[in-house]
């Protein structure tokens, strides 16, 4: 008995926290929230459940432990010779890739509220806003809209592409129905709609969520701001 316990706790401790989180982002990759179960996941590993309790509680917290992984990171990544502006233009931009790349990173950082992966998006970007001067009575309200406009379109921008593949739809030809079915309403109800139906058929998504982060910015250094 005693032999048979020290070689179930030498397989626990060779399977490293880090390995079962690894193998946890491929399978939300290649199998989304719904895929990731402890049974898929002993699968992979080659081991019993057990030895990964051993290490993870439950599914709620690999999920964090897995996008603390992811958002560690990207948000580690280093940013040469920037200035603060550009540091939150390069991190923002990087997250929005990071969540297309990965889209239940998107849902797992909502799912996490106060927890690591969110706090070190907080972190490097409330850096930089102090860096830029922002009055400390102004920093949670500015960083907190940074975060929301980060999180928001870059979770909403991943559930497209999702969905777009769920569907099998082609971007271009998706793009270019809704804006022709913009373009034929009525002018009356939905001027606004129609006059921008041609912009929808050939925006960039990446550069219009950097345009949104831009505006951000802008209203920073707005003298009502400063």
């Amino acid at each position: 008995m005693v032999k048979k316990a020290r070689s179930s706790q030498r397989r626990e401790e060779s399977l490293s926290r880090d390995r079962i989180i690894e193998a946890s982002i491929a399978l939300l990759d290649s199998s989304g929230e719904s895929g990731l179960t402890f049974r898929a996941l002993s699968e992979r590993l080659a081991t019993g459940p057990g030895a990964i309790y051993w290490h993870i509680a439950n599914k709620s917290e690999l999920l964090t432990a897995a996008c603390d992984a992811i958002v560690a990171c990207t948000m580690n990544a280093p940013v040469a010779d920037a200035t603060p502006k550009a540091t939150i233009r390069a991190l923002a931009l990087a997250m929005f890739d990071t969540i297309d790349a990965h889209p239940w990173v998107g849902s797992a950082l909502t799912r996490a509220p106060g927890q690591l992966p969110l706090v070190r998006v907080l972190e490097r970007i409330g850096q930089q806003l102090r860096a830029l001067g922002v009055p400390d009575e102004e920093q949670w309200a500015t960083v907190s809209a940074l975060l929301s406009y980060i999180l928001g379109v870059g979770g909403q921008n991943a559930a497209n592409t999702h969905f777009a593949r769920e569907q099998g739809l082609d971007r271009s030809n998706f793009l270019d129905e809704v804006s022709t079915v913009w373009s034929q309403l009525d002018p009356n109800e939905y001027p606004f709609t129609r006059s921008v139906a041609g912009q929808l058929r050939a925006h960039d998504d990446r550069m219009d969520f950097l345009a949104g982060i831009d505006l951000i910015l802008r209203g920073i250094d707005s003298p009502r701001g400063r």
